[in-house]
């Protein structure tokens, strides 16, 4: 029984955020394709994976363009993650980029190396009394998520393995709260291999405690965040953006707004983008929009392009959020870390809602800290952008020194040097 114990507190480490109120009140189009309503759809979920992905991986051979034993490695569980530590990777040769078997990492698929997945079919007897164990202690979630744990079981277990193969030196995160994550961490810490963390995108108080021996954080939002999530362990430095260097010398100067960026995300309700959309392309004629919807959102807005052939897209999947940003001279969008990103170049950021949902209200704290303006409605949108539009501040950026804390210092737009030579330090 303490064996199943163990077992059931470590899944319910992995999925920690799982576990929370955010998560278990998102709308039901959001968690739905993450985890099916209908219990019957979560079950054939599950046998999905079982067949798909668990016994498809022990079919599936490996073959790693680079070595992993011995090397440092950078544990990625997205195409932003790849992005994120890309630098380390080019500055020391003894890292190596790494991800689960099957792991989708966007254009990075075919050039980073995986972790095999084909034991972890072998831990599924837990599944049961993880799931029983569960009940007891969550309740009535465990049974909503059951699909997202029966996908945590065995990641432990084939990573405790694959960590034990190859003995590397230390890894380095940029994500804390994805269940292969949080797995990963968990084996290293059972196997004594040291752990680093990269922040890439604004945190929350829902994610779990800092837990890593080396915490390189961007600036003190991100420190009083992790602070109230629970214990912060290890040695903690505030580094800055190191993703954002090579763009911080080129800040927005134009003196008015005439190129408006529109970004959304999966939270955002089609119809309220659609009529925002209408709403300001005809009452501002003379300005430039973008729309960017966020790389995950699967849905279809080609009925934008046709009733607004004017309005211009950013695919997310292709262009960076600085490039993107670096053709805007101000971002409307409501709960995205964009809105920081935009404002370290100089681009006026606006806090707007699109749609009513309860979930996240100024989720970041961006507008409670004065990073950005907020409008609560399409006439103060207005009124706002018709502000911009006759002046845009040149300092708009030194608003964001809480969330960055490098900017206004020598070491602004060197992060990456500043963490590199801490990552140097810590490794030893």
């Amino acid at each position: 029984m303490a064996l199943v114990a163990e077992a059931a507190e470590r899944v319910r480490n992995q999925l920690q955020l799982r576990f929370t109120d955010l998560f278990s009140s998102l709308p039901e189009p959001i968690l739905d394709p993450i985890s099916p309503t209908s219990p019957w759809r979560r079950l054939l979920k599950v046998l999905g994976y079982a067949v798909v992905r668990l016994v498809g991986n022990v079919f599936r051979l490996i073959q790693n363009p680079e070595q992993l034993r011995g090397a440092v490695w950078l544990y990625v569980v997205s195409q932003n993650n790849y992005e994120a530590l890309q630098f380390i990777r080019e500055a020391r040769p003894d890292s190596v980029l790494v991800a689960g078997q099957s792991k989708e990492i966007g254009r990075y698929n075919a050039v980073v190396n995986r972790l095999s997945l084909r034991r972890k079919l072998l831990y599924y007897w837990q599944f049961p009394l993880v799931l029983a164990a569960l009940l007891r202690t969550e309740g009535r979630r465990a049974w909503r998520f059951f699909d997202l744990i029966f996908n945590a079981v065995g990641y432990y277990e084939v990573y405790g393995r694959a960590l034990r193969h190859y003995r590397p030196r230390a890894i380095i995160f940029a994500n804390d709260h994805n269940d292969d994550s949080r797995a990963l961490l968990l084996a290293a810490r059972a196997c004594g291999v040291p752990t680093a963390y990269v922040q890439h995108a604004s945190v929350s108080t829902n994610f779990p405690p800092l837990s890593f021996d080396l915490s390189l954080l961007e600036g003190q939002d991100a420190l009083d965040k992790y602070r109230q999530c629970g214990p912060v362990l290890g040695r903690v430095e505030l580094v800055g953006m190191p993703k954002a260097d090579a763009f911080l010398a080129q800040k927005n100067q134009h003196p008015t707004v005439q190129r408006v960026g529109m970004a959304c995300n999966v939270l955002d309700a089609t119809d309220a983008i659609a009529a925002a959309v209408d709403h300001l392309l005809g009452t501002f004629p003379d300005l430039n929009f973008t729309f960017r919807a966020h790389p995950s959102d699967r849905r279809d807005f080609t009925f934008l392009r046709r009733k607004h052939p004017q309005l211009r897209f950013s695919d997310a999947r292709r262009q960076n959020v600085f490039e993107f940003l670096r053709e805007q001279d101000a971002l409307i969008a409501a709960d995205t870390s964009t809105h920081l990103e935009a404002t370290l170049l100089n681009v006026v950021s606006i806090y707007y809602r699109f749609g009513a949902h309860a979930i996240a209200d100024d989720y970041y704290g961006y507008v409670a800290h004065g990073l950005v303006d907020r409008a609560h409605s399409l006439p103060e949108l207005t009124a706002l952008l018709r502000q911009y539009q006759q002046h845009k501040p040149a300092d708009q950026y030194r608003r964001a020194a809480y969330y960055n804390a490098t900017l206004g210092t020598p070491d602004e737009g060197h992060s990456q040097r500043r963490a590199l030579r801490l990552l140097g330090e810590w490794l030893g």
